[in-house]
């Protein structure tokens, strides 16, 4: 037997309802549109206290993603500098160059 789960609003209001033909909407309701990792599109709107956790998860990956580039920029040039000084070093021996 399956125990049915209800989820409530912590601070006891609800998200939106309909009062007097008007439709009174919480302002954190909030809609969230966009595509998942296997190109399903989604539409979905619940409290923004509820996207906090999935966003931060979102985010955290994304920098995942920055470090990484960063490291690699932060190889390549390091590479290129020790390029750059070898090269300064050897033609600093060439007897051609006017040392001051």
């Amino acid at each position: 037997m399956a125990i049915d789960v209800v989820i409530t609003c912590p601070l006891g209001s609800t998200c939106e309802e309909i009062v007097d033909g008007k439709i009174h909407r919480c302002a954190w309701y909030t809609e969230m549109k966009g595509t998942d990792a296997q190109g399903e599109e989604h539409n979905d709107w619940k409290c923004a206290m509820a996207w906090m956790p999935i966003l931060q998860v979102e985010v955290a990956g994304t920098q995942r993603g920055v470090a990484a580039s960063v490291n690699s920029m932060r190889n390549e040039n390091v590479k290129r500098q020790d390029l750059a000084l070898k090269a300064m070093n050897e033609a600093s021996t060439d007897a051609r160059i006017i040392k001051p």
